[in-house]
């Protein structure tokens, strides 16, 4: 019995680690999804100042075999500013790899000084080009209050960003999940990411104007496993995970307030 015991206790590990493994591996491809649609708009960018310089470097030629210096001075700026864009752009191309590269590796456990903003505002865009990548009918809109005058805070991450990725994508379901007979016909989804400096603490909000929860489904939101997604839609480990990064890996907490018909809207609060 003890050895049958144990093998079932090995079992069970095993089944959650892989269930874990799951869920971070389809955080890692929601991201990466909306990566590759964000880092298309750099990219465009770099192409077309490229391809309009080269044009612009013959004209150029063209007014020095003439001798018409001016003109070819004039010219010349024009390349001079459209080779800024590619630099900006392309440095944005770069920022939005070091951003996936830093969200795939496994977390150091390291805090960095990190600015929650440019997170917050970062991990919204990627969601919200994840999903439309994923499905074409995607229809919502986002919108952001960033306090201004927020401090970098002490976190890690590679783990708050999976928290917020995680967060977003719920609030987006939530706002899509709504059958077409039951909505209002002036709905608009939209979900709201906000930050705020409290006294010690700074405040992650992320709201969405969806279908809300009742208490008996609040009650339960953060224990493993449990889930209001129909199967294969999700492992109910996003907001288990989500609730021990905060709490355990980051001193914080993180709080609920929804009501049926009311929508949802999910608190983060680190201490400074």
């Amino acid at each position: 019995r003890t050895a049958q015991l144990e093998k079932t206790i090995d079992d069970l590990e095993n089944t959650q680690s892989q269930l874990i493994h799951s869920e971070k591996m389809a955080s890692l491809g929601e991201l990466t999804a909306g990566i590759a649609h964000e880092i298309q708009n750099p990219m465009n960018f770099i192409t077309n100042f490229s391809e309009v310089s080269i044009e612009l470097v013959d004209e150029m030629n063209e007014e020095l075999d003439k001798g018409d210096y001016e003109e070819a001075k004039t010219i010349s700026k024009d390349i001079s500013q459209n080779l800024d864009k590619i630099t900006h752009h392309g440095k944005r191309a770069s920022s939005i790899v070091k951003g996936m590269l830093e969200h795939s590796r496994n977390t150091s456990g390291q805090k960095e000084l990190t600015d929650i903003n440019v997170l917050a505002d970062e991990y919204l865009r990627l969601s919200y080009h994840g999903l439309r990548a994923k499905n074409k009918s995607f229809n919502a809109d986002f919108k952001t209050d960033l306090d201004e005058s927020l401090s970098k805070v002490e976190v890690i991450p590679q783990d708050l960003g999976r928290v917020v990725l995680n967060l977003i994508n719920n609030a987006f379901y939530a706002v899509t999940s709504i059958p077409e007979e039951e909505k209002d016909e002036n709905y608009k989804p939209m979900v709201t990411v906000k930050t705020k400096k409290l006294d010690d603490n700074v405040l992650i909000s992320i709201k969405d104007n969806g279908p809300g929860i009742s208490k008996e489904i609040k009650d339960k939101i953060f224990q493993p496993f449990f889930t209001t997604k129909p199967t294969g839609k999700g492992t109910g480990l996003g907001l288990s995970l989500a609730y021990d990064i905060i709490t355990q890996g980051h001193g914080g907490s993180i709080e609920l307030e929804t009501a049926p018909g009311k929508g949802t809207e999910f608190l983060i609060y680190l201490p400074l």
